[in-house]
């Protein structure tokens, strides 16, 4: 159960991490702490400044959803922070917009660095939304991802590719044992209704969901109501040229901007790494 001291501590962290520069104002020369003051704050939130100490200092409790909707905008939360915020305050976070595709900067450089790894990122409903030359090559056209891609022109969809599309000719498929497409299928259902439930009011995923649902088997997973981590897989690609490849796959969720970045490695020393070393070599000298 959230103290009124736990929103108290984390009112203050973010007070203070946020630049003034970032909401307009001039940064000073007398500034004794870093980040905003508690009267920016109060003023721009457009709540009292004895308040704000009550609430900083866990002496208030239940803010109302318009001043916890007033704090996240000044304090510039994202999605992830702002779910903290409500819930904190012992509030339910009200339906938020679409889901986000952006990839922060930090995070971009992180993905360019890693060329030697057949690397996506997907967002938190699983749309595509960037992949390196080695992803494309490995699944034999970059317009499909493991493997299938959306109907309709969207961006292409890993869990629709999954359920509802069939490789198109002259691409990879990918091929999982019982007991590890059983696993990967009930996480992606799972992680799939997660972001059902954080972005309501998206209809592209609200779309997605009514569209997967015309499948029984993802319709019985999605009747489990089942809450489960995203873990890593074990898959064998099947390329049009190299024939199967068998690779690990991680999944590294980037929390703040709630995007999912997707890495696959094979085993040293074993023909799927030769086969991964031959796919580099192409991806290197693919024009881009």
């Amino acid at each position: 159960m959230p103290t009124l001291t736990e929103l108290g501590t984390a009112l203050r962290a973010w007070r203070e991490s946020v630049a003034p520069a970032d909401v307009g104002l001039p940064a000073g020369v007398r500034r004794r702490v870093p980040g905003l003051r508690r009267e920016e704050v109060a003023l721009m939130a457009d709540i009292s400044f004895d308040y704000l100490v009550q609430l900083e200092q866990g002496r208030a409790a239940n803010p109302s959803p318009q001043v916890l909707r007033a704090l996240a905008e000044v304090l510039r939360l994202n999605a992830v922070d702002r779910e903290v915020l409500y819930r904190l305050a012992g509030s339910m976070p009200p339906p938020s917009g679409s889901v986000p595709r952006a990839i922060p900067a930090g995070v971009q450089r992180m993905i360019d660095r890693m060329s030697d790894t057949p690397v996506a990122v997907f967002t938190a409903a699983w749309d595509a939304v960037q992949w390196n030359p080695l992803w494309g090559e490995l699944f034999g056209s970059p317009a499909v991802l493991d493997p299938g891609a959306a109907s309709d022109g969207q961006a292409p969809n890993m869990v629709w590719g999954h359920f509802a599309a069939e490789p198109p000719e002259g691409t990879s498929g990918v091929e999982r044992d019982t007991a590890h497409t059983d696993a990967f299928e009930r996480m992606m259902v799972s992680d799939l209704r997660r972001a059902a439930d954080r972005y309501p009011d998206d209809r592209a995923v609200t779309a997605l969901i009514d569209a997967l649902r015309a499948s029984a088997h993802f319709d019985e997973l999605w009747a489990r109501y089942e809450t489960l981590p995203l873990e890593g897989s074990h898959k064998t690609v099947v390329h049009p040229e190299l024939g199967a490849i068998t690779l690990d796959c991680d999944i590294l969720t980037i929390e703040r901007a709630d995007l999912h970045v997707v890495m696959n490695w094979a085993v040293p020393g074993t023909p799927d790494a030769q086969k991964l070393d031959a796919l580099r070599e192409r991806a290197g000298s693919a024009p881009h």
